[in-house]
């Protein structure tokens, strides 16, 4: 139980990180785009190769986070598999008038 919470825990902290890179990144492009002394139509052309490069790498993140989810899914039911099933308690008997 231990593990998973740890797990759970690393998972959530890596998340966070790759958002605030990408934040991080995002806000760095717009500054540069802001502050750089190019024509507009020089400006545009930069914004649109940027803006491919983020859509493809968010495209190669997003299946590496997919086929990472795919096998602690996996995991998890090869696990609960493993485990016994729970036994039930007897059904009550429902009580006379």
């Amino acid at each position: 139980m231990a593990e998973k919470k740890k797990e759970a825990k690393k998972a959530s902290g890596s998340g966070k990180f790759i958002l605030g890179a990408a934040l991080g990144a995002i806000g760095g492009a717009i500054a540069g785009v802001l502050f750089a002394p190019k024509s507009g139509k020089e400006t545009r052309k930069d914004i649109a190769e940027g803006t491919k490069k983020v859509a493809k790498k968010a495209k190669v993140t997003g299946k590496k986070a997919v086929v990472a989810g795919k096998k602690v899914v996996e995991k998890d039911v090869k696990a609960a598999a493993k485990k016994p099933a729970a036994k039930k308690a007897p059904a009550k008997k429902a009580a006379k008038k």
